[in-house]
């Protein structure tokens, strides 16, 4: 095969879907076939993946390895990677084999439709990541809750329906607005293609009300405060495979979205809102910090981490800046490697005593001492300690802050120092004293699974820490282009004396060139039929 002609996004994110497929022909009992075909299926997947990074132009701007198939009336199913974008497909097929290993002895029940479940939520959060359809990002934004819905309702702890019914009712109201704003998008446009909405300017009143709704949905999955409450208790209740993935992957998915849409379709909308989301970014990173010094659950606290640190990413995006939108990139790819590696950790303590508590540990430096080595990295990476990932990402994104908004960087600049006090008084009591829990005197260290498993993702938190060029030269030409797209709209309206979209109290008044009118509805006979007869006017009707 010419891989310079092969269809490799497609084939990334086909491929655990074709493992998932294989997977379910099996017998329930041939638990050890579908743990190794999904195995299997995720370091492919992983391997492919790898050649779209060796392939991708980091000087071109625009999308790469764009595949393109007629799919529904007006849409298309498109596909295409930028600097922006691939990456997080990387961190995606690097993490699952992860997870899958993980899950070897972990796992016991229904294992076969557990490692479906995993390879069906790739699929969809690869799809997330490639789409180049708005109608196609909608399917898979909201598709992959499902299998992480099933995750945490079928594999979780003791509360996993709650759980699982406030992640989803949280996700509900997003998602309808979400599907509101795509259709009035469609209706105005006339088409769903992302990159020529990226082009398409959209009355400020109209950007007001788009903004809003897409805030919605993304707010929601990062989670930003105040509707962040969801995410505490599914990471309790998910199991160690499932917070993996739902931190490292799942709540980026909220930041790629304000990078793909609200800032580059919305400009105008997105300046007026700047100061909300320095806000609840502050908020966020300094609210959050003092509520995971009080956790006595470690996964609890590791979830109110992880809320801090996308504080950090929404208030780089929204500076508007180089170096404020490379470092919220940049902070989500290392969240991605050391929230990961946290969590395993955590589950590694979780497959021996069964309990997330902090008070059931201590003293594990005398038992455990590789493992109080590899959870001192991934403490010190969380922290943001310089040589590590946790650094680069936090310092870029507070450097873009302090070029916008002095008060509102020092202020996140706190926030570093909470972290330390959380994530540094949870080492101190489970890692140091003395070993006296009757429980811990038998614990025994890492395995060499575990160790296989913890053991990239350590080097690949010191190493980023060193030397982060390969995580900040791919992004470099899409973010100057993001960043350039923005300040030209910003000064196109200011020219034309519209320098922000208009508040809630302004009349809403839009042409809809391309909205269909209701012309005629037939509803006949025992087996109600629905006729709808539509046309596009040459004058679109107007709302107001």
């Amino acid at each position: 095969m010419d891989l310079s002609t092969a269809p490799l996004l497609s084939i990334v994110m086909f491929m655990p879907l074709v493992g998932a497929i294989i997977i379910g022909c099996l017998n329930r009992e041939a638990t050890s076939n579908a743990r190794w075909i999904a195995l299997w299926t995720t370091i492919i997947t992983f391997l492919i993946s790898i050649l779209i990074w060796v392939k991708f132009d980091t000087a071109n701007p625009g999308f790469q390895f764009v595949e393109e198939r007629p799919w529904m009336h007006g849409m298309s199913f498109k596909l295409g990677v930028d600097g922006i974008s691939m990456l997080f497909v990387i961190l995606t097929t690097f993490l699952m084999p992860m997870v899958i290993i993980q899950s070897w002895g972990a796992i016991e029940k229904r294992v076969k439709e557990y490692m479906i479940a995993f390879l069906v939520l790739e699929t969809m959060m690869i799809g997330v990541f490639c789409a180049l359809d708005l109608v196609l990002f909608y399917v898979f934004f909201e598709a992959g809750l499902i299998p992480m819905f099933l995750i945490i309702g079928i594999w979780g702890g003791k509360e996993r329906i709650y759980a699982t019914f406030k992640f989803f009712l949280y996700t509900l109201l997003g998602s309808v607005l979400m599907l509101l704003a795509l259709l009035a998008m469609y209706w105005y446009a006339g088409t769903t293609d992302i990159p020529t909405l990226m082009t398409t300017k959209f009355p400020a009143d109209m950007q007001w009300w788009l903004w809003l709704a897409f805030f919605a949905s993304f707010a929601v999955k990062m989670p930003m405060w105040p509707v962040h409450t969801w995410l505490p208790d599914a990471h309790v209740q998910a199991p160690t495979g499932g917070s993996v993935v739902l931190a490292a992957v799942l709540l980026k998915m909220g930041g790629y979205g304000f990078l793909r849409f609200s800032v580059p379709m919305f400009p105008l909308a997105s300046e007026q809102f700047a100061p909300l989301m320095w806000t609840l970014s502050v908020i966020a990173i300094i609210y959050t910090s003092l509520v995971a010094l009080a956790q006595t659950d470690l996964k609890k606290l590791i979830a109110y981490s992880s809320i801090a640190h996308m504080g950090f990413v929404t208030l780089g995006i929204f500076t508007f800046n180089t170096q404020g939108v490379e470092g919220a990139i940049f902070q989500m790819l290392s969240h991605g490697i050391i929230s990961a590696g946290l969590f395993l950790c955590v589950g590694v303590l979780y497959d021996r005593l069964h309990t997330h508590e902090i008070a059931a540990f201590g003293g594990l430096v005398n038992r455990m001492p590789i493992y109080a080595a590899i959870f001192m990295v991934f403490t010190m990476g969380n922290v943001g300690l310089p040589g590590t990932s946790g650094f680069v990402g936090e310092f870029l994104t507070l450097m873009g802050a302090f070029q916008v908004n002095t008060w509102v960087a020092f202020l996140a600049t706190s926030g570093v120092i909470l972290s330390a006090s959380y994530a540094l008084y949870c080492y101190r009591r489970v890692i140091y004293g003395k070993l006296v829990k009757p429980t811990l005197e038998h614990i025994k260290d890492v395995s060499p699974r575990e160790f296989g498993i913890l053991a990239p993702l350590v080097i690949l938190t010191i190493f980023f820490g060193f030397y982060p060029a390969p995580l900040l030269d791919v992004p470099a030409a899409a973010v100057k282009k993001l960043v350039s797209s923005y300040e030209a709209a910003i000064s196109e309206a200011k020219a034309g004396g519209a320098a922000t979209a208009p508040g809630p109290q302004s009349s809403l008044r839009i042409d809809w060139p391309h909205a269909p009118s209701l012309q005629a509805v037939n509803l006949s006979g025992s087996h109600a039929s629905l006729t709808i007869m539509t046309e596009y006017p040459a004058r679109a009707p107007e709302l107001r």
